[in-house]
């Protein structure tokens, strides 16, 4: 079939021509958006999910939504390396400027203590280095979210930005990517800003998305994360709305899916929606013609393999050492000994038993692969793959 029609699309949170089974989070939001907007009290959102479930995808369609309704908008990524005070001012300066308060002074006065804030980031002995243009025009204002305290001054900024919102009748919305990647300094002002907003029903919200600990990263930093935040978590699709992800964009351009093909897809891309935009792709591109059939998918099921095993698995596998990559290899051995869900936990104890040693001295190995968010930690004592088919794709690799 033409490739330069193929409407699949398996880049890293680019969004997919059908973005199926996500109906009930737009709907959600819409509502909450709504609320907020009326002065009634709404939680802030954290989406939550493993990679490859389009966390970002659906990060940025409820963005879109609030840009839809007027309201200002900002989207950061979290970093290990990096502090939380220089990308929020950036995403609340794009934020403003989006909500266009007519009376000038006053949104003068925000962009000032936000340039306060931002500045607050080096210090005024930093070095020439050190030392960033956060593009704001309007002079600093004293006093106010530059005391140093992160948790201090991220409350006055919030409610500053609050009030300039609320005095057009609109909100602001934070968008935060990879939030289990933020500093713990960070989590505990941006839960108690969120409490402070909650409190004060200032139209500003939060929505984070992170992987499936998260909620464990919030609720250590502060108690009453736990009902500050509404969270959802993000799946893999059902067969329904996989089946629904292939063949709406097949049809927009005139072309099908056996029935006996959608089964097949379903099986190889277990309904996550990164597989099924990779397999979507190679089976219509090696396809010979329409209907596409379950003989197709057969065809092209290795050839998405391999695109997998290098962009999406290998990448991730390359950036572990090789007592790293001892662990990983462990720990999918651990699952399929066990009988284990492919993408659930398995004991950190059996992890070590497999490869003969005490737990506590594969402590480092595990340790940086949570850091470079390889694998996670749900509860005590047990850890997952946070890439989904990781084990399938471990052991496959071993046998070769």
């Amino acid at each position: 079939m033409d490739p330069i029609r193929n409407p699949y699309a398996p880049g890293a949170g680019q969004r997919p021509p059908e973005l199926a089974g996500r109906d009930e989070e737009l709907a959600a939001f819409d509502v909450v958006l709504e609320r907020v907007a009326r002065g009634r009290p709404e939680r802030s959102l954290v989406l939550t999910g493993l990679r490859g479930v389009g966390k970002t995808v659906l990060l940025n369609a409820l963005r879109g939504a609030a840009v839809r309704r007027g309201w200002g908008t900002g989207k950061l990524e979290a970093r290990p390396d990096q502090t939380l005070r220089r990308p929020l001012a950036g995403a609340l300066h794009q934020a403003l400027r989006e909500l266009a308060h007519p009376e000038v002074e006053q949104a003068e006065h925000v962009l000032g203590v936000l340039r306060s804030f931002a500045e607050r980031q080096a210090g005024p002995d930093a070095k020439l280095k050190d030392r960033w243009s956060v593009g704001i025009d309007a002079a600093p204002v004293r006093g106010r979210a530059d005391s140093g305290d992160i948790e201090i001054d991220l409350v006055e900024l919030l409610s500053d930005v609050g009030g300039l919102a609320a005095d057009v009748g609109k909100g602001v919305a934070v968008f935060i990517d990879e939030m289990q990647d933020l500093g713990a300094d960070d989590v505990s002002a941006l839960c108690a800003a969120c409490h402070e907003l909650s409190q004060t029903g200032l139209p500003v919200i939060v929505v984070g998305a992170g992987l499936p600990h998260l909620p464990a990263v919030l609720s250590a930093s502060k108690s009453y994360s736990e009902r500050l935040f509404s969270y959802r978590r993000i799946d893999r699709l059902s067969r329904e709305a996989s089946d629904r992800a292939l063949t709406a964009p097949a049809a927009e351009e005139d072309a099908a899916f056996e029935a006996a093909a959608l089964t097949a897809m379903y099986e190889v891309t277990g309904g996550y929606p990164y597989f099924i935009q990779a397999y979507g792709k190679a089976v219509w591109d090696l396809a010979p013609r329409s209907p596409i059939t379950a003989d197709d998918v057969a065809v092209a099921a290795p050839e998405a393999e391999r695109e997998l095993a290098v962009g999406f698995f290998g990448s991730r596998y390359e950036r572990a050492t090789p007592a790293e990559r001892d662990y990983l290899r462990a720990m999918a051995d651990a699952a399929a000994d066990l009988g284990a869900d492919p993408v659930g936990a398995v004991a950190t104890a059996d992890v070590a038993a497999v490869l003969g040693k005490k737990p506590q001295s594969l402590s480092p190995a595990r340790d940086a692969l949570l850091k470079k968010g390889l694998i996670y930690s749900g509860e005590r004592g047990r850890i997952a793959f946070t890439v989904p088919h990781f084990g399938r794709y471990l052991r496959e690799q071993a046998g070769e």
